[in-house]
C-alpha cells in the first residue's frame, strides 16, 4: 500500500466548515476509493456503479439522506447526476451532513458540481502516484517532499536545496531504482503491486486501456463507434512531447480537424494527457503558440504505442514533465507550467512560473550531460517577464554538475525524489 500526499489535505478540507461536500476526481484506477475509505472509515460507502441499484438511490429525498445516510462516500456519482441536487438540498437543510463525491469524469461530474454546488463544494484531484508516493510502503510512512518542490517553494535561488553528491546518497539509489520502474511501468497504483511481474503489469495496462475506451469515453462523449477515437489516441501517443498539430492528427486518424480537437479535449478531461501551453508573453520575439501534449502516465502511454525498453527523447521528456505536473498539482502549489519555443529554434521543455519568477527545465534522456545540453537556457532571461530563478537540466546522468551561467545539471530521479530518504 502506498501513502498519498493528498491524504492530510483531504481530511482537513472535509472537516472544515465549507467542506461538507468534497468532490474528488481523477482518472479511473488512481486509488480514489482506497484513499477515501482509509481517510474516512466512519463514512458509509455507496457505489453507484451498478445500474440496477441506481434507481433506488435516485428515489431518495433529501430528508431520507439526512436521516439514513448523513455521512457517506458516493462513488461514480456522475452516473446519477440528479443526486447532486438532492445532496445539495440535504446539505442546506442540515448542518451535520457531510458527503464525499467520487468520479472519473470531469465533464459529467464537475459540470454538474459547477451548476448545482457552486460555493458549496471543495474540489480535489487525485493523480497517479508521484515518485515520493511510490517510495512509501504503508499509510504510516510519510510522503516526503521532493527537492523540486522544496526549490519551488524557496524564494529566489537556493543552491542548498540541490547541494550534495547523489551517487553516494542511499536515498538517491532508492529513488533511481523506483524512477526506472516508473519509466517502464508507469505510476498507476496497481502496477506497483510487488506480486505482479512485468507481463502481468503490461496485461493490466492493456485491460485498463480497453476499460477506459469502453467506460470513460462512452460516458464522456456518448460515442457509438470507438474505433476513430482509439486511432486518434494512438496517433497522439506517437506524438507525445511534440507541439500539437491538429491537421496532422486528423490525417493520421482519418477524422475531421474539429473532431481531432474534440477527441484531444476528451483525453485531457479524463486525465490521460496534459496540454502544456506555450509561453507567449514577449511581444518583441516571435514565439510558437502551439501547446505541447504529454501523456500523464508512462505505463498507459507505452500500452498504446507497444514500446518496451529504453525511452526515446520525446518519451523521456513527457514522463518527466508528467511527473513534475503531478507533483505541482498534488501539492496545490501556486505555479503555472509552460513550454517555450521561438521561430528561430530556441526551445525550453518546461517553464515553471511562481510568484517570484521562473524555474526553467531542460529534459535529456542521456546518461551523460554536456554543456551543449544547456545551450537553450543560457540566454533565456531576455525572453521572460520575471526573473529566472533556477535553470536545470534533468537527465539520467548520476552526477550534479555546474554547466555555467548558473545552470545546474541534476539527476532527474534525485530532484524528483523525496529529500532525506535513506540518509
Amino acid at each position: 500500500m502506498k501513502n498519498r500526499a493528498l491524504l492530510g489535505r483531504l481530511q482537513r478540507r472535509a472537516a472544515a466548515k465549507h467542506g461538507r461536500i468534497v468532490v474528488l476526481t481523477g482518472a479511473r484506477q488512481t486509488g480514489k476509493t482506497t484513499l477515501v475509505q482509509h481517510a474516512f472509515p466512519d463514512y458509509e460507502y455507496i457505489s453507484l456503479e451498478d445500474p440496477a441499484l441506481r434507481p433506488e438511490w435516485s428515489r431518495l429525498a433529501a430528508a431520507d439522506w439526512i436521516r439514513r445516510h448523513p455521512r457517506a462516500v458516493l462513488d461514480e456519482v456522475q452516473k446519477v447526476p440528479s443526486l447532486v441536487e438532492t445532496l445539495k438540498a440535504a446539505r442546506d437543510a442540515d448542518s451535520s451532513v457531510r458527503y464525499l463525491l467520487l468520479g472519473s469524469s470531469q465533464i459529467r461530474l464537475l459540470g454538474k458540481v459547477k451548476e448545482s454546488l457552486a460555493g458549496r463544494a471543495a474540489v480535489e484531484e487525485l493523480w497517479p502516484l508521484t515518485l515520493p508516493e511510490m517510495m512509501t510502503d504503508s499509510w504510516d510512512q510519510p510522503v516526503g517532499e521532493s527537492r523540486l518542490l522544496a526549490l519551488l517553494r524557496a524564494v529566489g535561488r537556493s543552491d542548498d536545496v540541490l547541494a550534495g553528491m547523489p551517487a553516494a546518497d542511499q536515498g538517491f539509489v532508492q529513488a533511481e531504482a523506483m524512477f526506472r520502474r516508473y519509466l517502464e511501468r508507469g505510476a498507476m497504483p496497481a502496477v506497483h503491486d510487488p506480486e505482479l511481474d512485468d507481463p502481468e503489469c503490461f496485461e493490466w495496462l492493456s485491460d485498463y486501456r480497453k476499460l477506459y475506451l469502453e467506460r470513460d469515453v462512452a460516458d464522456l462523449a456518448a460515442l457509438r463507434d470507438l474505433e476513430p477515437f482509439a486511432l486518434a489516441q494512438r496517433a497522439l501517443a506517437l506524438r507525445t512531447g511534440a507541439p500539437v498539430n491538429f491537421a496532422e492528427l486528423a490525417r493520421a486518424s482519418s477524422i475531421a480537424v474539429d473532431t481531432a480537437r474534440r477527441f484531444l479535449r476528451y483525453l485531457e478531461l479524463s486525465y490521460q494527457v496534459v496540454m502544456l501551453p506555450a509561453y507567449a508573453r514577449n511581444p518583441r520575439k516571435r514565439l510558437v503558440r502551439s501547446a505541447k501534449v504529454h501523456f500523464v502516465d508512462p505505463g498507459v502511454h507505452r500500452s498504446l504505442t507497444g514500446r518496451r525498453g529504453p525511452c526515446n527523447g520525446e518519451e523521456f521528456e513527457s514522463y518527466v514533465v508528467g511527473e513534475i505536473f503531478k507533483q505541482v498539482r498534488t501539492a496545490a502549489l501556486p505555479a503555472d507550467l509552460y513550454h517555450l519555443r521561438t521561430h528561430d529554434g530556441l526551445e525550453v521543455d518546461l517553464l515553471i512560473e511562481t510568484e517570484a519568477g521562473f524555474t526553467a527545465v531542460e529534459v535529456k534522456a542521456s546518461d551523460r550531460v554536456s554543456s551543449q545540453d544547456a545551450r537553450h537556457l543560457r540566454n533565456l532571461s531576455a525572453l521572460l517577464d520575471k526573473p529566472l530563478l533556477n535553470a536545470l537540466v534533468l537527465s539520467m546522468d548520476r552526477e550534479v554538475r555546474e554547466l555555467g551561467n548558473g545552470i545546474l545539471a541534476v539527476p532527474a530521479a534525485w530532484v524528483l525524489g523525496p529529500a532525506g530518504v535513506g540518509t
